[in-house]
């Protein structure tokens, strides 16, 4: 699969650990959402993407929709 970005081939896996925090100050009191997916990386232009592994995604969405709900 080509880079969404420049078209380049030349893009590598790489292992990552992301804390995703929840935007304002008002929501710091929210825990972080710790996820390790695999980045895939485009050597030539630098684009990067991920998928947040199912339990984490599952956490993001019910503190979103804790949040609308409130």
């Amino acid at each position: 699969m080509n880079c969404s970005l420049c078209a380049s081939i030349n893009q590598v896996e790489f292992p990552a650990e992301i804390t995703i925090h929840y935007r304002n100050f008002k929501n710091l009191h929210k825990p972080k959402v710790l996820v390790f997916p695999q980045l895939l990386v485009c050597l030539d232009c630098g684009f990067t993407r991920f998928n947040a592994p199912v339990p984490e995604l599952r956490v993001l969405r019910e503190e979103i929709a804790t949040a609308t709900a409130a």
